[in-house]
C-alpha cells in the first residue's frame, strides 16, 4: 500500500509500446502496459515501489480508446494500477476521478486488501454530485507483473466425454482447510487441492470434474468486513483474469503473484490424475456494487462501457444479479474482456470449462434473454472456447424471463432446476410427483430435446453450495442461518426438505435410520439419470452446515470439510454408486430415450404390468420399475465399438413401507441380480440370488434397488 503522504514522482523514460496485449505483457528488457478507456481524456501508469512510493507515468497514446506505454526495467513482481482522468458526470453515467487508484482489468495478479472508507467513493460523502478529492492508493489492492513463464511438463486436458463426466463442486479452502493429510502450510490453497491426498479421495469417489466455486480475485461486502465476516464465496469478482490471492500458500509465504504459478501446478497435478477443472466464473456483475459503491476498477475506468445504465437516469444501475450491477455484454469493451478472461484461463491456465453464473443475464440484449445473443455467437464461432465445457447457471433476478431453463443454446449444458425440486420433492413424500421424477431420470426431455442437444446438456443436481447439504436436506424443515447475522431472514424458505421427523441433530435411531435412507435414495436417483450428475463436495462424507442454506458469510467451521468427522460409511456407498454410474453405459446414454419405444425403456407398475395412464396420473403413487435396455441402438466408444451393456432395472418406492415388485419380462428368459440395494448402508444386496420373471422383489421404504440382467452373447 502506498504510504499516506508520499508524494508520487513522474517517470519520463516509457516508450509508445503496443496497444495489444491488454494489461501488463512481461517482455525480456520491460512490461508493455495497455488499458481499455473509450471515455478518458489522460491516463497514468502508476508504479509501486515495495515502500508504498508511487511513480507516475503518463501514457500518450491511445489507439481506439486503449492507452499504452513500455516502460524499461519494470520486471515480475512489480506493483501498478491506473488513474483515468476525464469527465466526472454521474448524471450521465461518466465517473471517472483520478484521485482513485484502478486496478488493471487484465491484471493476471493481484496482492492486497481492500481498506474500506470514504477513499474509495469516487463522491464526496454527504454530497453524491461533488467528485471526491481523497486519494484511495493505500485502501485499494496493486495490480501485479506477472512472468508467465511455466514448465506444463507435456500436460494435457483430459477431454472426459460429457456423458461419461461426474462433476464434484468444491470450495478451494472449504474442501482442504482441515484435511489432515495435507501440511498446515498448504491448508486451504491451491496447492492443498493439488496435494496427492485430495486427489486420491477425488479420484477413489470416481468422479471426473472439480467444478471450483470462483477463484478470480474478489472482494466482500463493505458490511460484511465490518461484521467481522466476509463474502466466502467468492460471487464479487473484481479480476476475471487473476486468481484469488488467498487461496494461494506462496502469497501467504510472501511470494508476490505466486498464486498463478501455484494455480498452474494446482491444474497439472489434477490432469495427470484424470480429473477436469472447472471454474465458476461471475460474468454478470462486479464487486463494485450500486451506484454508492467503491471506485475499485471498471467504474472508474469506463463505467458505461463495463456497466448497464439506467435508460430513465444513467446514475443508477440496471440489476439483474441482486448486487447493484450487471455487467454491460452489449459493449464491445465487456465482450473483449470476458472473451479474453475466458481463453486466458484455457490457454494460460489450462481449464476446462466453465459454469457461468446467472447465465441469463449474460444473454440480455434491450433488457430481454436473446437465444442468439452477441455473447453466445462470440463463444460458438471460438476456436478457443467453444471446445470447453459450457455450463449455464439458466436463471438470474427479477425479470420477466428470469427463468430461462432449457433455453441455452446447442454447446450448453445447464444446472437443471426442475430436476432438483422433482427428486426433493419426492424423496420428501410430496403427492404427484411420479411421473415427474419419470422425466428427470429420463434425462429432462422436456426441457432438452426436441433440437440436436443431449441428455448431456442437463445437469443434473440436487444440492449445491447454495442451499441445504445433502445431511441438511433429510434433517432440517427450515432454515437455521442465524450465524448470518441478518436474522434468520437471508436465505431461501422454499427448501423443498423434510427433516425425517426431528428437526437438526437427534439420537433417535428411528429418525436417523429413515435420513440414512432417504441420503442413499437421493445419491441413487442422481447417479442413475441420464444426463450429467453433479456432486456437491462433502455430500458423500455427510457434510452438514448445521441447517444454513445461505452459508455465504460462513468462513469457518460451518462450511468446512470436517474430514476427522466424516461418514465412512456414506463415502464407501458413493463410491460404489458412482463405480456403477461407470461400469453401465446405459446409464449414459448420449440421447434421449423418451419411452416411445418399449424396447429402449419401460416403465412398470409394482405389479409388473406396464404403467397405465391411471397409474401416473394416480396424486398417491410413490412406486416405479425403470428397465433399459443396454443392447438396443447402443451408442459407441472412441473407437466405434458399440457400448452394448446389461438390461438394468430400477425399482424406485417413495413410500414409507416396504413394496412387493413383481419383476417384468422385458426380454425372453431374462432373469435378474440385485446390483446395489439403497436400503443397505454400504450398497450391498442382502440377497444376490438371481430371479426370474415374474419372481418378486421387496424393496424396502424409501428405497431404490438396481437390477441388472445380462444381455444373450454379451
Amino acid at each position: 500500500m502506498s504510504a499516506p503522504g508520499t508524494a508520487p514522482t513522474t517517470v519520463r523514460s516509457a516508450t509508445p509500446g503496443s496497444a495489444f496485449p491488454l494489461g501488463a505483457t512481461l517482455m525480456p528488457d520491460g512490461t508493455n502496459f495497455a488499458v481499455a478507456s473509450d471515455i478518458a481524456v489522460a491516463m497514468t501508469l502508476c508504479l509501486f515501489e515495495a515502500d508504498g512510493t508511487e511513480h507516475q507515468v503518463p501514457l500518450l497514446d491511445n489507439d481506439a480508446g486503449v492507452w499504452h506505454a513500455f516502460v524499461p526495467g519494470v520486471g515480475a513482481g512489480t506493483a501498478y494500477g491506473f488513474r483515468a482522468a476525464g469527465p466526472w458526470e454521474p448524471s450521465r453515467g461518466q465517473r471517472c476521478n483520478p484521485a482513485k487508484l484502478l486496478l488493471d482489468p487484465y491484471a493476471r495478479a493481484i496482492s492486497g486488501e481492500v481498506s474500506f472508507g470514504p477513499e474509495l467513493l469516487d463522491y464526496t460523502v454527504g454530497d453524491m454530485d461533488a467528485p471526491s478529492t481523497l486519494d484511495s492508493a493505500h485502501h485499494v489492492p496493486r495490480s501485479i507483473v506477472v512472468d508467465p513463464a511455466f514448465d506444463w511438463e507435456g500436460d494435457v486436458h483430459p477431454g472426459t466425454n460429457y456423458a461419461d463426466t461426474v462433476f464434484y463442486e468444491a470450495h478451494v479452502k472449504g474442501l482442504t482447510e482441515l484435511h489432515p493429510e495435507v501440511p498446515a502450510e498448504l491448508r486451504g490453497s491451491y496447492a492443498a487441492l493439488g496435494h496427492p491426498a485430495v486427489i486420491a479421495h477425488l479420484v477413489d469417489l470416481g468422479v471426473t470434474a472439480v467444478e471450483l466455486l470462483p477463484v478470480h480475485q474478489s472482494v466482500p461486502e463493505e458490511f460484511l468486513v465490518q461484521s467481522g465476516r466476509t463474502n466466502y464465496w467468492g460471487y464479487t469478482t473484481i479480476g476475471y483474469l487473476a486468481p484469488h490471492e488467498k487461496y494461494s500458500a506462496h502469497a501467504r509465504a510472501g511470494l508476490v503473484g505466486g498464486q498463478v504459478s501455484e494455480f498452474k501446478t494446482m491444474v497439472k497435478r489434477l490432469h495427470a490424475a484424470g480429473l477436469e477443472v472447472i471454474l465458476d466464473v461471475v460474468f454478470n456483475h462486479t464487486a463494485e456494487g450500486g451506484h454508492g459503491g467503491p471506485t475499485l476498477c471498471h467504474r472508474g475506468l469506463d463505467n458505461p462501457a463495463y456497466y448497464r445504465l439506467s435508460p430513465a437516469d444513467p446514475r443508477y444501475y440496471v440489476d439483474t444479479t441482486g448486487t447493484g450491477n450487471s455487467l454491460n455484454v452489449d459493449h464491445a469493451t465487456t465482450l473483449r474482456l470476458i472473451m479474453d478472461s475466458l481463453r486466458y484461463w484455457i490457454l494460460e491456465m489450462h481449464v476446462d470449462g466453465f459454469r457461468f453464473d446467472l447465465a441469463t443475464t449474460l444473454a440480455r440484449e434491450d433488457g430481454s434473454f436473446e437465444k442468439t445473443a452477441s455473447f453466445f455467437d462470440l463463444i460458438t464461432q471460438d476456436p478457443v472456447v467453444g471446445r470447453t465445457k459450457l455450463i449455464a447457471e439458466p436463471w438470474d433476478v427479477g425479470q420477466m424471463d428470469s427463468y430461462s431453463l432449457g433455453r441455452f443454446p446447442p454447446l450448453w449444458s445447464e444446472w437443471n432446476g426442475r430436476y432438483r425440486d422433482s427428486v426433493r420433492d419426492f424423496w420428501r413424500g410430496a403427492d404427484g410427483m411420479l411421473g415427474e421424477l419419470a422425466t428427470r431420470l429420463s434425462g429432462s426431455s422436456d426441457l432438452f430435446g426436441g433440437s440436436v442437444r443431449r441428455p448431456s446438456a442437463s445437469v443434473n443436481l440436487v444440492t449445491v453450495h447454495d442451499g441445504f447439504t445433502l445431511r441438511d436436506l433429510v434433517s432440517y424443515d427450515h432454515k437455521h442461518n442465524e450465524a448470518n447475522g441478518e436474522q434468520n431472514r437471508d436465505g431461501s424458505t422454499d427448501n423443498r426438505s423434510w427433516n425425517s421427523g426431528a428437526e437438526g441433530v437427534t439420537q433417535d435411531p428411528t429418525v436417523n435410520a429413515v435420513r440414512g435412507l432417504r441420503t442413499r435414495a437421493i445419491l441413487t436417483t442422481l447417479l442413475t439419470s441420464l444426463g450429467t450428475p453433479l456432486l456437491l463436495g462433502g455430500d458423500e462424507l455427510g457434510r452438514t452446515q448445521d441447517g444454513n442454506n445461505n452459508a455465504y458469510s460462513q468462513d469457518g467451521p460451518i462450511t468446512w470439510v470436517d474430514w476427522a468427522t466424516a461418514d465412512q460409511t456414506l463415502l464407501a456407498f458413493t463410491r460404489r454408486l458412482v463405480a456403477l454410474r461407470r461400469e453401465h453405459p446405459v446409464l449414459r446414454r448420449r440421447r434421449f430415450l423418451t419411452g416411445a419405444q418399449s424396447e429402449e425403456i419401460g416403465w412398470y407398475s409394482p405389479t409388473g404390468r406396464f404403467m397405465s395412464g391411471a397409474d401416473w396420473s394416480d396424486p398417491r403413487a410413490r412406486s416405479v420399475a425403470l428397465y433399459l435396455d443396454g443392447a438396443d441402438a447402443p451408442d459407441r466408444d472412441d473407437h466405434g465399438r458399440p457400448l452394448v451393456d446389461s438390461d438394468l432395472l430400477l425399482l424406485v418406492n417413495g413410500w414409507s413401507g416396504a413394496v412387493d415388485f413383481t419383476l417384468p419380462d422385458p426380454r425372453p428368459g431374462a432373469s435378474w441380480t440385485i446390483a446395489l440395494d439403497s436400503s443397505s448402508p454400504l450398497g450391498e444386496p442382502a440377497d444376490a440370488a438371481r430371479r426370474g420373471v415374474g419372481e418378486q422383489v421387496r424393496v424396502p421404504g424409501w428405497s431404490v434397488l438396481v437390477l441388472t440382467s445380462p444381455v444373450p452373447g454379451l
